[in-house]
């Protein structure tokens, strides 16, 4: 690592070392995304949420049973900042980590992983099978459907929103806004209907 702030490059770098898997490589660039965004809502440093959430899941392929611990392994071998460290393991809080969420950075990231893959799932069922023409509504009629994107964990999505405070109809519209910014990267461009 060339700083004390590590870099997209770098990150993308590790990232890359521990994974192949081109859905787990969109899923990163989609939290990434929404990450920068809600920096930028919020006046924080877009840069170090956006590093934070390229990262998140770098242990995943490799390591799919000590998720989270060997990522924070991983990072402190490589010399990644404390603060760094602690807001990825976190987003594994209660499912794969002790480390609870407290910093608005750390909410912010466990409360929209999950909720990027039930936003890809829901435009990937569209007819434009894109994200720039979504709205939060195409997410909330799909959530009671629990064979619908099974994967996705509704109740860490909730426990998320709730953590931070925001109306979960609020969070959804916030998470499809930072993906459209990668669309196209992401495999969600499609044919929007505009």
């Amino acid at each position: 690592m060339t700083g004390t702030k590590p870099t997209r490059n770098e990150a993308l770098e590790l990232f890359r070392k521990y994974n192949t898997s081109d859905s787990l490589y969109k899923h990163a660039l989609s939290v990434e995304a929404v990450m920068r965004y809600m920096a930028r809502k919020h006046g924080e440093d877009e840069e170090k949420w956006g590093v934070i959430g390229l990262i998140h899941d770098l242990d995943y392929e490799m390591y799919p049973d000590q998720h989270c611990t060997m990522t924070e392994r991983i990072m402190r071998d490589e010399g990644w900042p404390e603060e760094y460290i602690r807001a990825v393991i976190s987003h594994g809080y209660g499912i794969c980590s002790d480390t609870e969420p407290v910093s608005l950075l750390e909410r912010t990231l466990f409360a929209i992983d999950e909720l990027t893959g039930l936003v890809t799932t829901s435009a990937l069922v569209r007819p434009s099978r894109s994200i720039l023409d979504m709205e939060a509504r195409s997410v909330r009629k799909k959530w009671s459907d629990k064979r619908f994107a099974a994967g996705v964990d509704r109740s860490v999505i909730e426990k998320g929103a709730a953590m931070l405070g925001v109306d979960l109809g609020d969070l959804i519209t916030d998470t499809i806004m930072g993906m459209r910014e990668v669309a196209e990267e992401i495999g969600l461009k499609g044919n929007p209907v505009l």
